[in-house]
């Protein structure tokens, strides 16, 4: 059993990982997720696909706010505005799949740039507000050009054919789900360990040091923020594929707010956090709802009548204790137990 991490060259120290148990796992989790929609049932497949697609919308927040340390409540204004240029492409103008993926991940970066100048000065709870206040302006702008949104009416959207490959089935949808998010993971660790990755966490940690080190604030909180709207713009059009059904109702502010406590129950700045926080946000209401049908079967009734309601209660119950008994999150739980296994029973 490994005791210790030691780096002799700088190809290890910069290598995902130099562990073959972890190349063998993650090969064996690739392959169980790729062979898990064939055995599924619907019900059951629909919460895997939502997982994928959520766990990019995470990654994404996870640059901005958990490697830059920039706080924002406006994801879900990414997230519509990417649904949205994806529907607008494929579905009104005609275009093909990759052009709709691209302005879904194009127009989002922009909308970030329009959004982040004006907030480069500011931190904390100040760009929280303002990041909020950009996922309502953008709604308001979407209900008004209803001669390109068709305002509250929506638009409907088709599964994409991608290379003569139709994905209109659930297991086939799952199946582009996980590429994309695979991307997304591959793309969020590699920036970690880049320039880039390692200037966001000076400007997290101390940015007065960073700026004294030569880092330019400015162009680097843009490129994280334009970075973070990118991804999170394509789990939008996901999204938005897998409502089949565009519209503003499709995308509550609750969404910037289950991003936020993905972050905050999986670990913040973590990347494996941010996926182990997206299985158990995702499954937190279901789970819940199980547990209240048990012991009374009326109560789980509650989850279908007031499902919005419930689910801001265990948002906000779960950042609750999380941030009371484990702020490390999941990661944290997950290292702890691993030191306690690894030092056994020298543990004290």
């Amino acid at each position: 059993m490994r005791s210790g991490t030691y780096k002799e060259t700088y190809a290890q120290l910069v290598a995902l990982t130099d562990s073959r148990l972890v190349w063998f796992w993650s090969a064996v989790l690739l392959a169980v997720l790729f062979v898990a929609p064939y055995y599924l049932n619907a019900y059951a497949l629909s919460f895997l696909t939502l997982i994928l697609i959520t766990a990019m919308g995470a990654l994404g927040l996870n640059i901005l706010t958990g490697f830059t340390g920039l706080i924002s409540l406006g994801q879900v204004g990414f997230l519509v505005t990417g649904a949205y240029a994806y529907a607008i492409a494929v579905s009104k103008f005609g275009w093909s799949p990759f052009a709709g993926f691209l302005l879904a991940a194009l127009v989002p970066a922009v909308a970030s740039l329009i959004v982040g100048a004006p907030s480069l000065r500011l931190k904390g709870l100040y760009l929280a507000i303002t990041t909020m206040a950009f996922s309502f302006i953008i709604n308001s702008v979407i209900l008004e050009a209803r001669s390109l949104t068709n305002g509250a009416r929506g638009i409907r959207v088709r599964h994409p054919d991608l290379l003569g490959v139709g994905t209109a089935g659930d297991v086939a949808f799952s199946h582009l789900c996980l590429v994309f998010a695979l991307a997304a993971l591959f793309a969020t660790l590699n920036l970690r360990r880049s320039r880039v990755g390692r200037a966001f966490v000076a400007i997290r940690d101390n940015d007065i040091a960073a700026r004294a080190m030569g880092i330019n604030l400015q162009s680097y909180k843009l490129l994280a923020f334009a970075t973070s709207a990118t991804m999170t713009g394509l789990a939008g059009a996901l999204y938005g594929i897998y409502l089949s059904f565009v519209s503003v109702e499709g995308f509550p502010f609750l969404l910037s707010i289950e991003a936020l406590a993905i972050l905050i129950v999986g670990g913040l700045g973590s990347t494996l956090g941010a996926i182990l926080g997206t299985v158990f946000i995702v499954l937190l209401p279901e789970a819940t709802r199980l547990v209240f049908s048990a012991v009374s079967g009326g109560a789980g009734g509650l989850f279908t009548t007031g499902g919005q309601e419930l689910k801001s209660i265990l948002y906000g119950l779960v950042i609750i204790l999380f941030l009371r008994f484990q702020p490390r999150g999941l990661v944290g739980a997950w290292h702890d137990l691993k030191r306690a296994w690894v030092n056994w029973p020298l543990r004290y």
